[in-house]
C-alpha cells in the first residue's frame, strides 16, 4: 500500500494561495537615489552632442558621492573646531577650499556662491 499524501494549508487552488500570488506579482523595486540626472544635465550643457555609458555614469556617481562625503565630513569638523552647533555655507566653502586644489576650488566656490545667491533670492 502506498503512503498517504498529506496536504499543507496553502494548496494551489485555494483562494488564500491565489491572493498571495497576486501580492507577489506587485513587488516594487526599491528606489535608488543617484546623481545621474544632474550629471547628464551638466554633460549636455558642456557637450550637447556627447553621451555617457552606464559604467561611466556609475563611476561619476561614485565620484560625486565620495566628494560630497569628504566635504560634509570636513565641514562638520570645522563646526566642532569652532565650538558651534550650526553647519553653514561658510563651513562648506572653507571645506571646499581645503579639499580641492587651486583653480578647481576657486571655480567650485564661485559656483556655490552663485547657487546660494539664487536660492536666497527665490
Amino acid at each position: 500500500m502506498a503512503p498517504k499524501k498529506t496536504t499543507t494549508g496553502s494548496a494551489k487552488g485555494t483562494p488564500a494561495a491565489k491572493a498571495s500570488v497576486k501580492k507577489a506579482a506587485h513587488h516594487h523595486r526599491r528606489r535608488v537615489e543617484t546623481f545621474s540626472v544632474y550629471i547628464f544635465r551638466v554633460l549636455k550643457q558642456v557637450h550637447p552632442e556627447t553621451g555617457i555609458s552606464k559604467k561611466s555614469m556609475q563611476i561619476m556617481n561614485s565620484f560625486i558621492n565620495d566628494i560630497f562625503e569628504k566635504i560634509a565630513l570636513e565641514s562638520s569638523k570645522l563646526v566642532r573646531y569652532n565650538k558651534k552647533h550650526t553647519l553653514s555655507s561658510r563651513e562648506v566653502q572653507t571645506a571646499v577650499r581645503l579639499l580641492l586644489p587651486g583653480e578647481l576650488a576657486k571655480h567650485a566656490v564661485s559656483e556655490g556662491t552663485k547657487a546660494v545667491t539664487k536660492y536666497s533670492s527665490a
